[in-house]
């Protein structure tokens, strides 16, 4: 029996205004805000970082079905944007997801491929209720 591990990742701030450290204990990147809104603009937004989860997770989803498929899928180009038409009533948000496949492939195999996009993990944790638990740590 297979165990996947937990996504488990960590964020950490010092005295730079909004720039994020974070690791998943392998890697390590950057989060921060544009200078105008007083970051540095050393790494990404926080919503750039969303838009990013969702456009791996598209296309290592997508990938990976064509090639179990044998399809001849050579390339796949995402644009992703939050509320592109500004912010929708009721609070809610939207995402875009323009998906642009490369490949020789037939109108029956883009269709499936649109439907699986829907299906990868990312996109079904946005799609559905989350729940988030705040509890407050010992500094370490």
């Amino acid at each position: 029996m297979t165990t996947t591990a937990i996504p488990l990742v960590h964020a950490s701030i010092g005295t730079i205004p909004y720039t994020v450290n974070l690791s998943d204990g392998r890697h390590q990147w950057l989060g921060d805000e544009p200078t105008e809104l007083g970051g540095a603009d050393a790494g990404p937004s926080p919503m750039h970082l969303l838009l990013s989860s969702l456009g791996a997770c598209t296309a290592a989803t997508l990938t990976m079905y064509a090639q179990r498929k044998q399809w001849p899928l050579t390339g796949i180009n995402i644009v992703l944007a939050l509320n592109p038409d500004g912010v929708p009533a009721a609070g809610q948000s939207l995402i875009s997801r323009d998906i642009s496949l490369l490949g020789e492939l037939s109108v029956e195999q883009q269709q499936r491929l649109l439907q699986i996009a829907n299906a990868c993990p990312v996109h079904k944790i946005l799609t559905g209720n989350i729940a988030i638990t705040s509890t407050l740590a010992q500094p370490l």
